[in-house]
C-alpha cells in the first residue's frame, strides 16, 4: 500500500444491490471492496464469491469479525475469494494466532478491528507483534450515534505502530481527509457512499478528499450546533423512524402547511384559553427555541393568535406547538410561521396567569420536558428526549441516506417490494 486506498463497506442485506453499488463505487474511485458483516450474515460466503467474480483485480475484504475458530473462518473466506479477512481485535490471543497462521497458509492478510477495545494503543501493539497485517481504527455505528469518533481513535494510535492503519466509522469527505492527515493508509466508507442517490459521485468526492487532504477543512461544531444543523435539515418521518416509531404527537396539524421547525422546548402549562403564561413564555424563550403549550386539550377557546406569533418572530423563536386551539389563522398563514395546533377557533381566552412555564407537561399524547428537542413539519411534530438528541439526529440522517438510495433504485424502474426483498424477509 503506497497511498491511501478507498474501501467501500457493503453493509447491506441484499447481494444484488451490493453488487450494483460496488460497481458504481469502483467507478468513483473505490479500489477495495468489503463484504460487510450484515451482507455475510445474510448471503454467507456467496457474497465473497460474487464480489471476487465481479471484481477479479480488486482487494476483496471479508468483514467476518472473527471472534472464535480463527483458522476455520479465515480458510473459508480465503477459499471464497477474499484477500483480506477481518478479525475482532478484542478476541483471545489464541484466536488471533490461529487466524494469522491460516492467513499465511492461504496467502491472505488479516485486518484487526479495534471496535470496543478498552486500550487501543496497547492492543494494537500486541496485534502487530502477533503478525496482524492491518489495524482498523473503527468506531461502530451505534457508538457513532452517541458521539464517539473514529478520528479520535486513529489519533490515539497514529505513530504508535508500524503496520498500516485503516479507519472506519461514519466517515464523509471531511473526516476521510482528517483520517489521512492522521496517517490512515486505508479509508473505509460505508453509508456516505452506499446510501447515496449517486454512489459514483459520492465515492469520487471521498477519493478527491483523501487525495488532497490538506485542502479539506472542517469547522469544529459543538454538540448543540450539530444537533440543530441535522434536525433542521430532516423531515419528521425520518426522526420517527430513527426513534422506532416513537415520539410523534397525536392529532396535531401544521397551521401554515409546508413549514419546518427544530429547536429546544420551552414548555407551558395553561388552562382553557388562559393566554398569560403562553405569552410570557415568549420572553423566557431563546432564539431557536420552540414553545410547547398544554392548553388543557381545550379546543373551544384559544390561548394563541397573531399578536403572539408576531412577538415570536421578533424574538427569533423557531415555532409553537399547542395541545388545543389557535385563532387568527389567516394572519398566521400570511406570516408563514410554524404554528401547530389541534384545532382552530375564533374565541380568545383571558390572561388570568394560571399555570407554569418550563415544567414537565403532556402535549398531544407525548411527555415533554424543558430542553427536549421538538421537530415539526407538514407531517406532524416529534419530541426527542434531550438526552438522546445527538443520537436520534444522527440516526435520522442514516434513515434519510438509506431512503435516498432506495428512491434512486425505484427511479431506475424497480419497486419498493423488490428492492427490499420483502418476501425473503417476511417473518416466518
Amino acid at each position: 500500500m503506497t497511498g491511501p486506498s478507498l474501501q467501500v463497506a457493503l453493509d447491506l442485506l441484499e447481494l444484488s444491490r451490493a453488487l450494483q453499488i460496488a460497481e458504481e463505487a469502483v467507478a468513483g474511485g473505490a479500489v477495495w471492496i468489503e463484504a460487510g458483516t450484515p451482507l455475510i450474515k445474510s448471503a454467507g460466503m456467496d457474497a465473497v464469491r460474487a464480489l471476487r467474480a465481479a471484481f477479479p483485480k480488486n482487494e476483496i475484504i471479508a468483514d467476518m469479525k472473527v471472534a472464535d475458530t480463527g483458522a476455520l473462518e479465515v480458510e473459508m473466506a480465503a477459499k471464497a475469494g477474499a484477500s483480506i479477512v477481518c478479525v475482532l481485535a478484542d478476541s483471545d490471543d489464541a484466536v488471533i494466532h490461529e487466524a494469522v497462521r491460516a492467513a499465511r497458509h492461504y496467502g491472505v492478510r488479516i485486518m484487526a478491528d479495534l471496535i470496543n477495545v478498552a486500550d487501543p494503543v496497547a492492543r494494537s501493539q500486541e496485534l502487530e507483534e502477533m503478525g496482524v497485517d492491518i489495524i482498523n481504527a473503527h468506531v461502530g455505528i451505534d457508538q457513532q450515534m452517541i458521539g464517539k469518533s473514529s478520528i479520535d481513535l486513529i489519533a490515539r494510535i497514529a505513530g504508535r505502530i508500524s503496520v498500516p492503519v485503516a479507519v472506519a466509522g461514519g466517515l464523509d469527505a471531511d473526516t476521510a481527509a482528517q483520517a489521512v492527515r492522521h496517517g490512515a493508509s486505508v479509508v473505509i466508507v460505508g453509508s456516505t457512499i452506499t446510501k447515496s442517490g449517486d454512489v459514483t459521485a459520492s465515492a469520487r468526492a471521498i477519493r478527491t478528499a483523501i487525495d488532497n487532504p490538506s485542502r479539506v477543512s472542517q469547522t469544529a461544531e459543538t454538540a448543540e450546533e450539530t444537533i440543530r444543523r441535522l434536525l433542521t435539515g430532516i423531515a419528521t418521518p425520518r426522526v420517527s423512524d430513527a426513534m422506532h416509531r416513537k415520539g410523534a404527537m397525536h392529532d396535531i396539524i401544521s397551521i401554515c402547511g409546508d413549514v419546518h421547525m427544530a429547536g429546544r422546548a420551552v414548555t407551558v402549562q395553561t388552562f382553557a384559553g388562559d393566554w398569560a403564561k403562553p405569552v410570557e413564555a415568549i420572553d423566557r424563550a431563546g432564539e431557536g427555541d420552540v414553545i410547547v403549550i398544554n392548553n388543557d386539550a381545550a379546543t373551544h377557546i384559544a390561548p394563541w393568535g397573531e399578536l403572539a406569533t408576531l412577538s415570536c418572530i421578533n424574538r427569533g423563536i423557531a415555532g409553537v406547538v399547542i395541545d388545543g386551539a389557535v385563532r387568527d389563522v389567516d394572519d398566521i398563514r400570511r406570516l408563514g410561521f410554524p404554528v401547530f395546533a389541534t384545532a382552530t377557533v375564533p374565541n380568545a381566552g383571558e390572561p388570568k396567569g394560571l399555570g407554569e412555564i418550563n415544567c414537565e407537561i403532556t402535549c398531544c399524547g407525548q411527555e415533554v420536558k424543558p430542553g427536549d428537542w421538538i421537530v415539526g413539519d407538514e407531517n406532524g411534530v416529534v419530541v426527542i428526549p434531550r438526552e438522546r438528541a445527538y443520537e436520534v439526529a444522527r440516526r435520522a440522517v442514516e434513515v434519510q441516506k438509506a431512503e435516498d438510495r432506495i428512491r434512486e433504485e425505484i427511479r431506475r424502474g424497480s419497486t419498493l417490494s423488490s428492492v427490499m426483498e420483502l418476501l425473503k424477509w417476511e417473518k416466518k
